[in-house]
C-alpha cells in the first residue's frame, strides 16, 4: 500500500492507474488517494484529506516544512536546485505551494470535507479553532 496510517489500521493505494486522470469520478476512487493534481478543478460531494507534517501549527502559527513533502510529490520541482542558488525565493515558493496544495484540497467537497492530521498539536488547534 502506498499511505499507511498504522493507529487507525488504514492502508490505501495511489490513483487508481487503470483511468488515468479522471480516476476520481470513478466509483473504485472511493478505495483509494489522489493528489492535487487529479482533482484540482472538480467538485465533489465528500473529500478526505490528510495534512501531514508538511504543514504545521506551532504556538498559534502555521508552518510549512517542504522536506516533509511526499518525495512523490512533482509540485515542488526544482524546489532543491533553487534552495541553492537562491534559499529565500524557494521557501516562499515552497510556502505557496503547500498552502495552496491544502486549500485546494480541502475546498473541493461541496457537502463535506473529512480531515485527518499527521501531527497531532496541529489536529488540537484545529479543533479549538473550530470548536469541535
Amino acid at each position: 500500500m502506498d499511505i499507511v496510517i498504522h493507529e487507525h489500521n488504514f492502508e490505501m493505494k495511489w490513483n487508481l492507474s487503470s483511468y488515468g486522470s479522471l480516476w476520481i469520478v470513478s466509483p473504485e476512487s472511493v478505495n483509494e488517494i489522489g493528489c492535487i493534481h487529479t482533482c484540482q478543478g472538480l467538485e465533489l460531494d465528500y473529500i478526505g484529506v490528510i495534512i501531514g507534517d508538511d504543514l504545521v501549527i506551532r504556538d498559534g502559527q502555521l508552518i510549512t516544512n517542504p522536506k516533509k513533502r511526499a518525495k512523490t510529490d512533482t509540485s515542488l520541482k526544482g524546489y532543491k536546485k533553487l534552495l541553492k542558488t537562491d534559499p529565500d525565493s524557494a521557501m516562499v515558493k515552497a510556502d505557496l505551494i503547500i498552502k495552496n496544495t491544502y486549500r485546494t484540497l480541502l475546498t473541493r467537497g461541496m457537502k463535506g470535507c473529512y480531515v485527518y492530521f499527521t501531527d497531532k498539536e496541529t489536529e488540537e488547534y484545529f479543533k479549538q479553532m473550530l470548536n469541535i
